[in-house]
């Protein structure tokens, strides 16, 4: 089981922004993920003490980061660099998270692969039941792209 810090030299995210605490499962197909850090008041997606449903958006991003940087190290080689360019079919089921008690599991399940692009669904679960989902596309980072 990879932690928090095993995450971080996987994905651009550093520091709180690193919201994905410990690897529960992969394979070449997806990744499991688990956190809590929805409850932590240091956690920087953070409005007026509240945290959105929306961001859970950034953490299926960053499962499916994770998922790339894992596959990537597993053939011997690092995870090119993406860029979101669109969320699909997004579906939350409550408005804020931050009152949640114990842990979230983040899933991201790549769904195609191929020149630079990837498109990946995710779900975000909280105590066995579905709290988000959706679907996104990335496309390679080229020198000189802002984001």
């Amino acid at each position: 089981m990879l932690g928090h810090d095993a995450i971080a030299a996987l994905i651009p995210h550093q520091g709180a922004m690193c919201l994905l605490e410990r690897v529960l499962e992969w394979d070449a197909e997806h990744v499991v993920l688990a956190t809590e850090t929805h409850r932590s008041p240091q956690n920087p997606l953070r409005a007026d003490a509240r945290l959105r449903a929306l961001h859970l958006c950034e953490y299926g991003a960053q499962a499916m980061a994770v998922h790339g940087g894992l596959v990537a190290r597993a053939a011997g080689s690092r995870a090119q660099p993406g860029l979101l360019v669109s969320l699909r079919d997004v579906v939350l089921f409550r408005d804020y998270l931050e009152d949640l008690p114990g842990e979230l599991h983040v899933t991201a399940r790549r769904l195609l692969e191929g020149s630079g692009a990837w498109q990946y669904s995710f779900a975000v679960h909280h105590a066995g039941s579905l709290i988000a989902e959706g679907r996104a596309a990335i496309i390679a980072r080229r020198a000189g792209d802002v984001g």
